[in-house]
C-alpha cells in the first residue's frame, strides 16, 4: 500500500505535527470525499507501507523531525513554481523559504527523493511564454543537483477553477503552442541535468525527451526500498495518469494556501487548526460515521518473476 500525503492538501507545509503524530500511532481516519460518513482507518504501520509520497511547496516544517520517518520509503514531490501571490497568495516567499527548503531537503535525503514539479504551466497577461521559460531557467540554474527529475503539466479546468482565475487574464495555451513549450522547457532542463516528465497529459512529447510521469511512481519507491513494486495503475484517476494505486489521506478543502488553479480547493477551505491527536483532519468522528479498516494491499514484488528466472 502506497501512502499520498497528499493531492487534496499540503500536510507537509501545514499539518505536520498531525502528520507526524498518525505515524507515530501507526493508523489515520479518512472520509470518503463521496460519502463523508465513510470513514476508513487506514494503517500508518512501517510493515503494511509500501512506501509514502509527499506533496508539498514548502516542507520546512517537516525537515527537523526527517528522523521519524526511518523505517518507511518516502519522497518528496515539490511545488517550486514561477507564480507570485496573485496566483499563490498564501505560499511563502520562494527565494526565501521554499528553495531553501529544498536544498535543504535534498542535502538531508538525497536529490533521488526529490522530484520537482513546475505545473500547473499556464499563459496570462503576467505570465507570458516568455516569462515561464525565464522563470524556469532561473529556478533549474539554482536548484541544479538538488533532484534529478522536474514534471511539467498545463493547467486543467477543474470545478471552479475558471472562477477563481478569471481577474489573471488567462490567454489561449492550444495544443502547438504547449508542444512548443514542453520542447523548450526540455533543452532547457537537460542543460541543467535533470528529466522531464509530464503530469496526465495526453500530449505526445517523448521527441523532446519527455516521458509520461507517474507521481505516485512505484519504479521510484521500488529503488528507495531496495525491493520492485508491481507497476500497476491506479483506476481512479484520470485516463492520462499514471500513477499507482494509492490511499491519500488528506481531505479536500483544508489546505490554507489559496492558489487559484487548486482543484483541492471549492471555496470552502477550513481554517488550518489542527489537532494532533485526532485520527481525522480537521475533524471529529459523529455518531452516524461507520468506521471500516481498509486492508493493506502490499504491490511488493517478493518472488522472481518468470521472465527472471
Amino acid at each position: 500500500m502506497i501512502i499520498s500525503a497528499s493531492r487534496r492538501t499540503d500536510l507537509p507545509a501545514y499539518y505536520s505535527d498531525w502528520l507526524y503524530e498518525r505515524l507515530r500511532q501507526g493508523e489515520v481516519l479518512v472520509r470518503n470525499p463521496m460519502n463523508p460518513r465513510r470513514v476508513s482507518r487506514v494503517s500508518l504501520r512501517p510493515e503494511d507501507v509500501d512506501g509514502i509520497v509527499f506533496w508539498t511547496k514548502n516542507p520546512a516544517p517537516m525537515l527537523g523531525r526527517l528522523a521519524q520517518l526511518d523505517g518507511y520509503a518516502y519522497y518528496f514531490q515539490f511545488t517550486l513554481t514561477a507564480y507570485g501571490p496573485d496566483v499563490e497568495p498564501h505560499v511563502q516567499t520562494k527565494e526565501k523559504t521554499a528553495e531553501c527548503a529544498f536544498k535543504r531537503l535534498s542535502e538531508a535525503i538525497g536529490p533521488g527523493r526529490v522530484v520537482w514539479r513546475y505545473d500547473p504551466i499556464f499563459l496570462s497577461e503576467g505570465y507570458t511564454f516568455d516569462d515561464h521559460l525565464r522563470s524556469f531557467a532561473a529556478l533549474a540554474q539554482r536548484l541544479q543537483g538538488y533532484s534529478d527529475t522536474c514534471v511539467i503539466s498545463f493547467l486543467d479546468f477543474y470545478r471552479g477553477t475558471a472562477k477563481h482565475m478569471a481577474g489573471l487574464g488567462l490567454n489561449p495555451f492550444l495544443p502547438a503552442r504547449q508542444e512548443a513549450m514542453a520542447a523548450a522547457l526540455a533543452e532547457i532542463a537537460g542543460a541543467y541535468g535533470f528529466s522531464l516528465e509530464s503530469c496526465a497529459e495526453q500530449l505526445e512529447l517523448a521527441q523532446y525527451g519527455i516521458r509520461h510521469g507517474r507521481c505516485i511512481d512505484p519504479e521510484r519507491l521500488g529503488r528507495i526500498l531496495r525491493c520492485p513494486l508491481r507497476p500497476e495503475k491506479e483506476k481512479n484517476q484520470r485516463p492520462a495518469c499514471g500513477c499507482a494505486p494509492s490511499v491519500d489521506i488528506g481531505a479536500y478543502d483544508t489546505c490554507p494556501g489559496g492558489c487559484l488553479y487548486c482543484y483541492a480547493d471549492h471555496g470552502r477551505t477550513r481554517a488550518a487548526r489542527c489537532d494532533p491527536a485526532s485520527p481525522l483532519l480537521l475533524d471529529t468522528l459523529g455518531p452516524r460515521d461507520i468506521v471500516s479498516d481498509r486492508k493493506p494491499c502490499t504491490l511488493r514484488e517478493t518472488q522472481l518473476r518468470w521472465e527472471q528466472l
